[in-house]
């Protein structure tokens, strides 16, 4: 889920407002190309780049075991995300927590984490949005 991790490194090194218009976009664009109900891959992008958002300024986003580790809770806690969108709305398809599919999408994007994130810290002058300092 290369949008995914392209949100999380957003969310990590800019924090909620940037990351959630990402997830937004991305996911937006997700659902015209999918099968999945409009707006159910924006949303969960939404979300999901504000929880990463909010712990911009508490996490290290350098070290690549940490990177591993983020692309791996961020797979989780979509699927959890899902699940519970999936209470409240009829259609939604909810991931099997213990299937093959879920651990090796979990497996495959903790691994590709570091790379992603190493690739786009190439474009960290357009990517990395950095506050103006007040005078």
């Amino acid at each position: 889920d290369f949008l995914l991790i392209i949100t999380l490194f957003v969310a990590l090194n800019n924090g909620s407002l940037l990351a959630e218009s990402t997830g937004f976009v991305s996911g937006i664009m997700l659902d015209f190309l999918s099968a999945s109900p409009l707006g159910l891959n924006a949303l969960l992008r939404t979300i999901l780049g504000f929880i990463a958002g909010f712990f911009h300024d508490v996490l290290n986003a350098t070290s690549v075991l940490l990177q591993i580790i983020y692309g791996a809770v961020a797979t989780v806690l979509k699927a959890i995300i899902v699940y519970l969108i999936s209470l409240f709305f009829t259609g939604v398809v909810s991931y099997s927590l213990f299937s093959q599919i879920f651990l090796t999408e979990v497996l495959l994007n903790a691994l590709f984490t570091p790379i992603i994130f190493k690739f786009l810290s190439l474009f960290s002058d357009f990517i990395i949005v950095r506050p103006e300092s007040r005078l």
